[in-house]
């Protein structure tokens, strides 16, 4: 935060500067609002929960009494996952039966070599064609970020075409967040780049209960209350570390997600801290992209994040390639 201490001296004319930016109030920024436009562009806010929120606001509801019902129904995990994981995890596990391991599911296979070759993580001019290619070229803890993102890639998908692009999105700034919780920390880069891609699981899961309530909705019905948004943002959170604990994942994972479902605090050190910094990063990305966030806006969220302007536009030019 040095960047953003004051001076201890300043000519006369900056003072008066000073002094009068002082006397200007600061207009809260509601940066969920933002986002939230770029979930839903075409709904028109309005202040009032319709039958079909009412619907999904039961369905959460039910969700946080029980997950096991959501994480069995609507968001299952793939159950090779976790092992997968500390396979890859463990230096001792041998390459050639992990590579078996990974070779048995084809889309698998692919998905991993899809990012191996994309623009931001590709690292020659020469095209990664085989997992035995990548595991030299990348190394065993990059193909493990690969690996863990292909298949939530699977739990993630949204087959609707109409919210196709809800789920794109969100998908976007889930590997966005989880990327850079891995540049953001030195302390355990690999499972703050999980943490970051499972964020958000618990909105997608709100999200297919939405397109569950769909079905018994008036037509043309929309999410369009403020107050949808607000449970989309603190619901959600709350929805990821429950899902965490179902899914069996190491207990750090529900305790620094429940760390952040604490709404309009930002977490005080540890991985929570971390992916919080991240997520806002990637939002400020993502609406600054959209032409969102007037400078004003930016320059203030930016000092929410603990990043000055020139680190934010370096981050910026990465993060538009997801």
């Amino acid at each position: 935060m040095e960047q953003f201490q004051p001076r201890q001296s300043q000519p006369t004319s900056a003072k008066s500067a000073t002094q009068q930016q002082s006397c200007t109030p600061i207009v809260a920024i509601d940066l969920s609002a933002l986002f939230y436009s770029l979930l839903f562009p075409s709904t028109q806010l309005s202040g009032t929960a319709n039958e079909l929120e009412k619907n999904v606001f039961r369905r959460v509801e039910a969700a946080l009494a029980s997950p096991k019902a959501i994480a069995e129904r609507v968001l299952k995990l793939p159950t090779q996952i976790a092992a997968l994981d500390q396979q890859l995890a463990d230096e001792n596990t041998d390459t050639k039966a992990l590579l078996l391991l990974i070779e048995r599911d084809p889309v698998l296979s692919v998905e991993v070599l899809k990012l191996c070759n994309s623009p931001l993580f590709r690292r020659s001019d020469k095209e990664v064609t085989s997992l035995q290619q990548a595991l030299v070229q990348l190394g065993r803890e990059q193909m493990r970020r690969f690996v863990t993102t292909a298949m939530m890639r699977k739990v993630i998908d949204i087959q609707p075409i109409y919210f196709r692009r809800f789920g794109s999105q969100v998908w976007r700034h889930s590997m966005q967040v989880a990327y850079l919780s891995s540049e953001l920390t030195q302390e355990d880069p690999d499972t703050a780049f999980l943490l970051g891609l499972l964020h958000d699981v618990g909105k997608i899961a709100i999200f297919k209960l939405l397109l569950e309530a769909f079905k018994q909705a008036e037509p043309g019905e929309q999410p369009c209350s403020s107050l949808f948004r607000q449970v989309m943002t603190a619901k959600s959170l709350s929805l990821s570390a429950l899902l965490a604990r179902y899914w069996e994942l190491p207990s750090l994972f529900e305790a620094e997600l429940s760390r952040l479902a604490v709404v309009d605090s930002k977490p005080a050190g540890g991985l929570a801290e971390v992916v919080w910094r991240a997520n806002l990063i990637s939002e400020c990305s993502m609406l600054f992209e959209a032409g969102k966030l007037q400078p004003g806006q930016l320059d203030r969220l930016l000092f929410d994040a603990a990043i000055d302007r020139e680190t934010f536009e370096q981050l910026h030019q990465k993060l538009v390639l997801f």
